[in-house]
This record gives structure tokens, C-alpha cells and sequence, in this order.
């Protein structure tokens, strides 16, 4: 301390309280500490967005594939492959923006500040990644989302109308909701809890192909004439691609490395594998024997219902999730669609919409301390959190299944909806596509 410095502590010691005069002396704090980048999230989150890509291409593309007739195995493995390529792009001109910024709406939609990626830059930040690296890791579930509509109408949609379908759908259904639950809006506000994508995702998807079933309407010959699955074997490879990939879907979704994220680990997996006995289980007794399709459609009922649950419920609860899930989109594709008569070619609204609901609903249940959840928080009991979730699974279905069914008419208007009988009878994949799977 310099001579005069000293002078000056003297001088203020008479007269000022020693705190006061401490503040007076210390050197300037920043007033908030400016944030670091973690290079262990931010790799961990680079490997995440690689997992929830494979996911998609090839994951989804494989499975859905497989269950279709041969004819038909290329334009469904377009029609996943292009629509990822297409809203990837959409999503860094506009969709982020409206996603995951403030906007004159914002308690239902973000705004425009960041359209085109405005501003980001190498070195900002999103918490303790570079914002590039959050972007991408969304935009792999803004384009996800899209792809799982497919499985609904597979085999008989025009590619063009499925590429208009996608586009408006992400910017109209797509971002409001993730907005309404991750973005600042009245869902998230309201105390909705989704971890990795229950309400925003699966429950999405699932309205809009419930929809596209009824307004687009049946295959030609269903449900008289039978229609296998033309491989099983591509089928259960998509799925164990969608299995590994999820990791990063969910635990991704923890957006840092630590405690939680090791929680969704072990809820994730416990949950898939016992969706795969619950599912096999049902089957078993229901129909005499264990398939594989079954186990499989297990596998991914369970990854549905443990995605909003994953962080906030504990490991026993995760595996009564998921068998609860797997016997009840079980049911769902097995009794309720034959029921109602609406052709869901791969059960899209059966495993995404039916398992996304039950894993909403199911969080609010198992988050229960006694349950070995994470408890609620101050002054919200399971009674409060349950009814919260089924206001999130509520505005989900109204406002996608309304937004979806006009933008299905809107689509019709343009360019059509249906292909030809012609076409359909011939397959998809030579007379939209100009090429065959397999060939001999």
C-alpha cells in the first residue's frame, strides 16, 4: 500500500465504519461473474447432438423403412432423410429464433432477434457451451420432431406435400410449443416440467399424425388386404440405432456434465429395457407368442415415456414407467386403433402420442420424494404437479391438433395430398423416386 493510500485508510478509519470503508478501498468486482465456457459439457454436448443426429439418419430412417412393404422402403427413407436436411436449414433462418428468443407473443412464441443467427458468434455463449453447440443440439430435436409424423402416413403422401407439411409445421406447431415449455413461455412459467422433450416432442408428433391418419385417410386395401413389415431386421436395427442414440437425447438435454446427468443415464436405460419385458410380456399373453417387432415397439415406447420424466423421477420409478408405458401403447395400437378404424401405418400416435402421455402425466406422479423423485417444488404437491402436466399435455393437443389438421387442408390446396391408386399400387419408390430398394 503507497503512503498516500495509507493517509487516506487513516483518515477514513475515524470517521467510517471499518465494512463501509473496506468496500470504499477494495478493488471494483464485477458485478456478475462473466461466464466460462466448460469444455467438458460443451464435449459432451458436441457428442450428444452427434447421438441424437444417428437418431434420425439413419435410426428413424432404418425403422421406419423396415416396416413398410418393400415397395415403398426408399420414399420413407426420403422422406426421414430430406425432411431433417430441410428443417435443419429452416431452423437456423428462423426456427431458433422463435423458439429461444423473446418476442411481442412471448408467452406463446419467441421473436426475430436472432433469425438468420443474428449475432451469434464463435465466442458466445449459451450457460457453459458455445451457443453454436445449443443451436445445433436443438436443431437436432426441431427436426426429429417432423420425422416422426412420417410413420403416419407412410405409403401414400405426395413428396412435395410432405415437404410443405414440414416446413410449415415446424414454424407453426414445432416452435410455439417449445417455445410455450422451454423458451420463456406461459407452459414453462405455469412450472410444467419436460425434461427432453414429453410435451414438446412426442405428444407433438403424435397429435399431428393422429390427424394426418384422419384427414389423409387409409392405404388402399387397408385393413383387408395384409401388409407386413417387408424387414424385420432393418426394423430392429433402427431401433437399437434410436436406442444408443437417445442417450444423447436425453441426457443431452441435462446440458452440462454432473450429477443429474448420470440420473438420466441409468432412468433412461432402466426404463427401455423394462418397456421391452412389459411390451413382450402383454404380447405374450395376449397373442401366444413374443416378437420382435413387439420388443422392439417396447423399446421405443419406453424411451418415449422416460423422456420427460428422465431427470425428475428415480431408477425404480423409471422401470415402472416403462412398463406401464410399453402394456399401454400396447393396448393403444393393438385394441384403440382398431376400435376407431384410423390406419396409423407405423403407430405413430399409438407409441409417440399415447407414451408421451403417459410419461407427462407419469412425471408428475413419480417425482414424489416417497417414489424416489426429485419432490416438487415449494408449496406444489402431486395433486398441483399432475394437474400442471395435464394442462401441458392439454394445450399440446389442441393447439397442434387444430394448427395441423388446417395446415393439412392448407397442403391439399397447394399440392395435393394423396398420390394416385396407381401409384400406390405400384409403390412409391419407382413411380415418385425413379429407383427400387432391392433389385433381383
Amino acid at each position: 500500500m503507497t503512503h498516500a493510500k495509507q493517509n487516506l485508510s487513516a483518515a477514513l478509519l475515524r470517521v467510517l465504519p471499518a465494512g463501509l470503508m473496506a468496500a470504499l478501498l477494495a478493488t471494483p468486482a464485477l458485478a456478475q461473474e462473466e461466464a466460462v465456457m466448460d469444455t467438458g459439457s460443451t464435449a459432451w454436448m458436441i457428442t450428444a447432438t452427434v447421438l441424437v443426429i444417428m437418431m434420425t439418419v439413419p435410426g428413424l430412417a432404418l425403422f421406419y423403412g423396415g416396416l413398410v412393404r418393400a415397395k415403398n422402403m426408399l420414399s420413407v427413407l426420403m422422406q426421414v432423410f430430406v425432411t431433417f436436411s430441410l428443417l435443419s436449414v429452416i431452423w437456423a433462418l428462423c426456427g431458433y429464433s422463435l423458439a429461444f428468443t423473446e418476442g411481442p407473443m412471448n408467452s406463446v412464441i419467441g421473436g426475430f432477434s436472432k433469425a438468420f443467427l443474428a449475432g451469434v458468434t464463435p465466442d458466445s455463449l449459451s450457460g457453459v457451451m458455445p451457443e453454436y453447440v445449443f443451436i445445433t443440439f436443438q436443431l437436432t430435436f426441431a427436426s426429429i420432431t417432423p420425422a416422426l409424423i412420417v410413420g403416419a402416413f407412410a405409403e401414400r403422401l405426395k413428396f412435395s406435400a410432405v415437404l410443405l407439411f414440414m416446413a410449415l409445421w415446424l414454424l407453426l406447431c414445432y416452435c410455439p410449443i417449445a417455445h410455450m415449455v422451454w423458451g420463456g413461455g406461459f407452459l414453462g412459467s405455469l412450472g410444467a416440467k419436460d425434461f427432453a422433450g414429453g410435451t414438446v416432442v412426442h405428444i407433438n408428433a403424435g397429435i399431428a399424425a393422429l390427424v394426418a391418419c384422419l384427414v389423409v385417410g387409409k392405404r388402399v386395401g387397408y385393413p383387408r388386404e395384409p401388409m407386413p413389415p417387408h424387414s424385420l431386421v432393418m426394423t430392429m436395427i433402427g431401433a437399437s440405432l434410436l436406442w444408443v442414440g437417445w442417450f444423447g437425447f436425453n441426457v443431452g438435454s441435462e446440458l452440462a456434465v454432473d450429477g443429474v446427468a448420470a440420473m438420466v443415464l441409468v432412468n433412461t436405460h432402466l426404463a427401455t429395457a423394462a418397456a421391452v419385458l412389459g411390451w413382450m410380456g402383454a404380447e405374450w399373453l395376449g397373442r401366444g407368442k413374443p416378437t420382435m417387432l413387439g420388443a422392439a415397439s417396447g423399446a421405443i415406447a419406453g424411451l418415449v415415456a422416460i423422456t420427460p420424466a428422465c431427470g425428475f423421477i428415480g431408477p425404480m420409478g423409471s422401470i415402472v414407467l416403462g412398463v406401464v408405458a410399453a402394456v399401454i401403447c400396447y393396448w393403444a395400437v393393438t385394441t384403440l386403433k382398431g376400435k376407431f378404424g384410423y390406419d396409423d401405418s407405423l403407430d405413430v400416435f399409438g407409441v409417440h402420442g399415447v407414451g408421451g402421455i403417459v410419461g407427462a402425466l407419469g412425471t408428475g406422479i413419480l417425482m414424489a420424494p416417497g417414489l424416489g423423485g426429485v419432490g416438487y417444488g415449494e408449496g406444489v404437491s402431486m395433486i398441483g404437479q399432475f394437474v400442471t402436466q395435464a394442462v401441458a399435455v392439454g394445450v399440446t393437443l389442441v393447439w397442434t391438433g387444430v394448427i395441423s389438421w388446417i395446415l393439412f387442408k392448407v397442403v391439399g390446396a397447394i399440392t395435393g395430398l394423396r398420390v394416385s391408386e396407381e401409384i400406390e399400387r405400384h409403390g412409391l419408390d419407382e413411380m415418385l423416386h425413379g429407383e427400387t430398394a432391392y433389385h433381383g
